[in-house]
Formats: C-alpha cells, sequence, structure tokens
C-alpha cells in the first residue's frame, strides 16, 4: 500500500511544478486576462474594461469627420479672364498708318510682351500712360488702351493677352507629382483640375488626405471624396497653398499577433478584424481568440455612453474585450472601430504556458543527459 501511494507522489508533485513554472517563471508577450481584469475599475483599478457588443459598437463608432468650410464651399470661381495684381499681359497694337506712334518705318505692328502689372494693378503703355488693369477683363482692357490712343493715332487695334503670371497663383507641396506655385487659369479654376496639372497624387488615394489653407483658414478632406462629393472640388483663389499628405493615424499591436510593431492605417475606416489581419492575424500556437483586447483614452461624452453614465469627467482609460469564439465575435471585431493611438493586445492561451514549462523542465533534463553520453562514450 505503501508503495501505492509513492507511485502516485511523484508524477504528482512534477505536474505540480509544472504548474507553479507555468504560472510565474516562464518568459510571455505580456500580461494575462487574470492580470488585465485584475487592474479593472471593478477590481478597484484605474481602466473600465468592457465587452464588444453591438451597444458598445455603436458607441464608440467615432470616424474622424473632415470636410471643407461653408466659405470655402460657396466660393464661386474666379473669372478666368480677370487680370490681378502681378499678372503677366502680352499687348499687340495695330496703327492705321505707315509712320506710327509705336510701330517702325514699313511696320504697322506692335508686340509689347511681358507686361506686369504691378502690385498697385496699373501698367504703363507707351502713349496711353499708366492705366489701370486689375479688375478688368482682356477685353475691358483692349477698349481702355484704345480709346487712350485714338487721340493720337486713327483708328489702333489693340489686342490684350492675359499670360500666366504671379498674380493669381497657389502652390502645391507635398507628395505630388510635381510640386510647386502653379497660376490659375481656365482649366484649373477648381481643386481637382489643379492637382491633375501638378501631376496628381503620389500616394494611395485610399489614405491621401488634401489640406487647403486660405488666408488663416484651413480645412483638410480626403482626396477620394473630392471625386466622390462634386461640392468638394472648390474654387482656387490667388494665395492658396494645397498640402497633400499621408493619413498619419496608426495603431499599436502588441502579443501574440503575427507582428509587434507601430502600424499606420491602411483604410479610412478600420475595424478590429483588419487591425488583426493587418499585423498576420493571430499567432496559431501563442494566441488566445477570447482575450483581443483594445485599449484607449476614451472621451468623456463616448465613456459616459459606453458605461451608461453621466458623471464621469475627462478622458477614461478603457479597455474593450474581443472573444473571436463567440458565435457572433467575428462580426462583432469586423464591426468594432479601430481608432488613432489605439493598442491592440492579443493575451497568451494558458496551454501555451503550460507548454512553455513542459519545454522548460524536459530541455533542462535532456540536455545533462546528452552531455553523460558524451562524456561515456
Amino acid at each position: 500500500m505503501t508503495s501505492f501511494r509513492f507511485g502516485w507522489a511523484r508524477p504528482i508533485a512534477f505536474i505540480a511544478a509544472l504548474s507553479v513554472l507555468a504560472s510565474c517563471g516562464l518568459p510571455k508577450t505580456g500580461p494575462n486576462k487574470r492580470q488585465i481584469y485584475a487592474g479593472s475599475v471593478q477590481k478597484e483599478g484605474d481602466a473600465f474594461v468592457v465587452s464588444v457588443n453591438d451597444r458598445v459598437t455603436r458607441a464608440t463608432a467615432v470616424i474622424p469627420a473632415y470636410g471643407f468650410s461653408t466659405a470655402l464651399q460657396n466660393a464661386a470661381p474666379v473669372g478666368s479672364d480677370t487680370i490681378n495684381p502681378g499678372d503677366v499681359l502680352g499687348l499687340t497694337i495695330w496703327e492705321n498708318v505707315d509712320d506710327g506712334l509705336l510701330a517702325g518705318e514699313q511696320q504697322n505692328a506692335t508686340q509689347l510682351e511681358e507686361v506686369q502689372v504691378d502690385g498697385a494693378g496699373f501698367i504703363f503703355v507707351p502713349y496711353a500712360g499708366r492705366i489701370r488693369a486689375a479688375g478688368n477683363s482682356p477685353e475691358a482692357l483692349r477698349r481702355i488702351i484704345t480709346a487712350k490712343l485714338e487721340e493720337q493715332t486713327p483708328d489702333p487695334q489693340v489686342q490684350v493677352r492675359r499670360l500666366a503670371g504671379d498674380g493669381a497663383t497657389v502652390s502645391l507641396v507635398g507628395s505630388i507629382g510635381a510640386q510647386g506655385v502653379y497660376a490659375i487659369e481656365r482649366p484649373t479654376r477648381t481643386l481637382s483640375s489643379m492637382l491633375a496639372r501638378a501631376g496628381g497624387v503620389t500616394i494611395e488615394p485610399e489614405i491621401a488626405e488634401i489640406t487647403v489653407i486660405r488666408g488663416n483658414e484651413s480645412s483638410k478632406i480626403w482626396f477620394q471624396d473630392l471625386y466622390n462629393n462634386p461640392q468638394l472640388d472648390i474654387a482656387l483663389r490667388g494665395g492658396d497653398r494645397i498640402l497633400v499628405e499621408t493619413d498619419t493615424r496608426a495603431f499599436t499591436a502588441l502579443g501574440a499577433t503575427g507582428a509587434q510593431a507601430r502600424v499606420p492605417f491602411e483604410t479610412q475606416n478600420l475595424s478590429a478584424l483588419e487591425a488583426i489581419a493587418q499585423v498576420g492575424g493571430l499567432q496559431p500556437a501563442l494566441a488566445d481568440p477570447t482575450g483581443v483586447f483594445i485599449m484607449r483614452n476614451e472621451p468623456p461624452e463616448v465613456a459616459n455612453s459606453v458605461l451608461g453614465r453621466t458623471d464621469l469627467i475627462g478622458a477614461q482609460r478603457m479597455i474593450y474585450v474581443l472573444n473571436l469564439t463567440e458565435p457572433n465575435g467575428l462580426f462583432m471585431a469586423r464591426d468594432f472601430v479601430v481608432r488613432d493611438d489605439d493598442t491592440l493586445y492579443v493575451t497568451e492561451a494558458p496551454m501555451a504556458q503550460w507548454n512553455k514549462a513542459v519545454s522548460a523542465v524536459f530541455g533542462s533534463l535532456v540536455a545533462p543527459a546528452a552531455n553523460i553520453d558524451q562524456l561515456v562514450n
């Protein structure tokens, strides 16, 4: 009878030792579920731990809203023929005499190229004097110059051409085909046409952001929205600055996932399921699909809505729990929206720690046995 008891004592002691080793003595990717729950407000911690359901998904679906201001959207296109200070004009003047005021002998046409409109909006034309050009169309300016010259030469004919000057220009920088300063001309009076003129965006359209700065006002939109919503194709003004850049939002992936890193968003709206897929999924040999956590600092209005309270003030630490093994677990993960600076953490399965303990014990026993064999041989 005594031998029977001692025969079972060693296996039981061995299993107990493995359990102790698995619980505290082995390296792991981070805290387990029990340790995370221990830090909850319910356990006198400082974070609210909430299981994700349809109500929580709706309450937390806060997506960045981009759009142009009403003032930018309501601005009418600048008349393509309106002359502005800084513009460059080309003038051709025909005189109905052999020896005219401006034309040389045997010539009846005079070309004045690159006549720049000064900062006050004026140009100088010989024999016509200083004439206000800004605010006029080329046709109106033609009539003014003709009237001035008629007093000195019979029946003059005047042509005015508006060239690309620096009076009505916009600057484009960032991830654009050709950064630079571009004149607002007839084909490029709107945002989309100006972007096309500069070679288009050079980054993924899905995550491209367009910022327009006009004076002290700055507004941003998604590049794709520019073509989905015609009202966002705003009219440009001289001095506008256009910035094209990649979406800078990112989340951090830790634990038993395919990658541990800070990961940029690849889409405008990123779900928890997409975030998991983006880092290579869960590690099959380690991950606990019942312990997928999304951690973030939640604004008080969202935290109150999630928890059914009204008394919370200031940002709240929230830990959202996804259980992928539930019947609708994958749907919950598909619908739950990941936001900028979120932390995605996946815990290790209990069996993973057990396997580590067994490997550690048997690895330490096998190594000395191999050394003894080498000595004997």
